[in-house]
């Protein structure tokens, strides 16, 4: 597979971390919304602010690595149209991230193999927080009938 077409392929697919976080945020705009709704005269309850600050938790945590996916994918997208330059890029690219804080200084130029694996990394990092928090909505879905019981 040629680099340029690789880069494209590892690009589209970081792109798919879009997706995942407007799931995210839409559970977290739920989880809002429930939360808040003792604001609006609904009845306060631990058992409904505790879960919703949770899965708020969670859909920040995912968004921040969603950013970190969507930085990846556009730097990716913008070096897959110039394969041929590829390792002056690279080395542009980490001198930027050095000057701005975002990578040490003293860091050994990596692979391209290692930074694909990097970004994918990120993307199921990404994955982990939007699947706890769906995991988490979904246990207080199931627990529902015995929390209506026992409260």
């Amino acid at each position: 597979m040629t680099a340029g077409i690789q880069l494209q392929l590892v690009a589209s697919l970081l792109r798919r971390g879009r997706a995942l976080d407007r799931l995210s945020h839409a559970l977290s705009l739920l989880a809002l919304a429930i939360g808040l709704a003792p604001l609006l005269g609904a009845a306060a309850s631990l058992a409904v602010a505790g879960p919703c600050t949770l899965l708020v938790l969670l859909g920040l945590a995912q968004h921040y690595w969603a950013q970190r996916v969507a930085l990846d994918a556009e730097l990716f997208q913008q070096l897959a149209l110039s394969p041929e330059r590829l390792e002056i890029h690279a080395a542009q690219l980490d001198s930027a991230l050095a000057q701005l804080g975002l990578r040490p200084c003293d860091k050994v130029p990596r692979a391209w193999s290692e930074r694909i694996r990097g970004a994918l990394r990120l993307l199921r990092v990404q994955l982990a927080w939007l699947l706890g928090q769906y995991l988490l909505a979904l246990l207080l879905i199931l627990a529902q009938p015995w929390l209506s019981i026992a409260g």
